[in-house]
């Protein structure tokens, strides 16, 4: 009729050695404390990152929707990876051009690809400085260099 796990009055360390061990089971657990997720992120755990433009590429939208979606393909600053970064908004790709500083968010679905992007887990936000956004409401201008 037992439970299974100690009780009394001196089970506390074995109560706590056994849930230590058995922790490590635990999907959410093992992925927040073995530290392999923060290595492999691109971002290495920041909320943005800063990057250089290599090439425009445009980005075949996935079935059922026909669409080639413009996106671009960045190298980040601090770590030299490459990541490609998904182009908001009607004619934003125009403001973007190669070797262009810019700044990188995540796409909001914390790493995985959003809607029918294949493969796309990031974009831009800013270019040479100046948000994508006012530079799309004609806001501001593009500095020249």
């Amino acid at each position: 009729m037992g439970s299974g796990k100690p009780r009394g009055i001196r089970c506390a360390r074995k109560l706590r050695v056994h849930r230590r061990e058995n922790r490590w089971a635990l999907k959410a657990y093992k992925k927040k404390h073995l530290g392999t997720a923060l290595k492999c992120n691109p971002f290495g755990g920041s909320s943005h990152a800063k990057g250089i433009v290599t090439e425009k590429v445009g980005i075949e939208a996935k079935q059922p929707n026909s669409a080639i979606r413009k996106s671009a393909r960045v190298q980040l600053i601090k770590n030299g990876k490459k990541v490609t970064a998904f182009v908001p908004r009607d004619g934003c790709l125009n403001f973007v051009e190669e070797n262009d500083e810019v700044l990188v968010a995540g796409f909001g679905r914390s790493g995985h690809a959003k809607g029918d992007i294949p493969g796309v887990r990031f974009k831009i936000v800013k270019v040479a400085g100046v948000g994508l956004w006012a530079l799309f409401k004609e806001k501001k201008e593009k500095p020249r260099t």
